[in-house]
């Protein structure tokens, strides 16, 4: 079911040394299962807030407790604590929280929207910004609008090309072409503000 690695049970055994709570363990879920917002949560729990459908995860000094309506999300899923020059992270892989991709025989809307909120969606959210399917035109043009923070940004340029149509065109490779018809001149609160000029 759930892999979790050597330095993901030593990093939860130090947060949970730090709640001086010896009857704790980690309870994690998915919010929004199956669909293209779902994602993973973790949480502390003591033994009596369990509901008693959970599965248990026995690891080093802890226990993990999977919640019961999530469990098949979670198979599989593995949790790990990277290190990396410019610092820590737990990454939980869950590649099938987001449900099923559309099959073969799905239309090419369908698809396209399957890859912006399951893919693109999280990455430009990151940064405070939206993103929205507007239409697939003639020719398989894939038009979209941006909103939040790449609304209005100095850099949604580098963010459509080498981002969005980068990963459109790996995934969808029939599309020709993806265009912006955001008005940028518009944007309140861009992540990256244009320069004067």
């Amino acid at each position: 079911m759930i892999d979790i690695s050597e330095r993901a049970q030593a990093h939860f055994q130090r947060l949970l040394s730090q709640q001086g709570d010896d009857d704790l363990g980690i309870r994690v879920r998915v919010v929004h299962a199956g669909t293209p917002s779902a994602q993973c949560e973790l949480e502390f729990c003591s033994t009596a807030e369990l509901a008693g459908d959970e599965w248990t995860v026995e690891c080093t000094g802890f226990n993990l407790y999977v919640d019961g309506e999530s469990a098949r999300w979670l198979d599989p899923a593995s949790i790990d604590y990277e290190t990396t020059e410019t610092g820590s992270q737990l990454n939980i892989r869950a590649p099938r929280i987001k449900g099923e991709a559309p099959g073969e025989g799905a239309g090419l809307i369908e698809r396209v929207q399957f890859v912006l909120e399951s893919e693109i969606a999280p990455q430009i959210a990151s940064h405070g910004g939206r993103i929205s399917l507007v239409e697939v035109a003639a020719g398989n043009i894939v038009v979209l609008r941006f909103g939040g923070g790449c609304h209005g940004c100095g850099m949604v340029d580098v963010t459509l090309k080498n981002g969005v149509e980068k990963t459109l065109r790996e995934r969808i490779p029939e599309i020709t072409e993806v265009r912006d018809v955001t008005d940028h001149e518009t944007g309140e609160q861009p992540y990256f503000a244009k320069s004067a000029g």
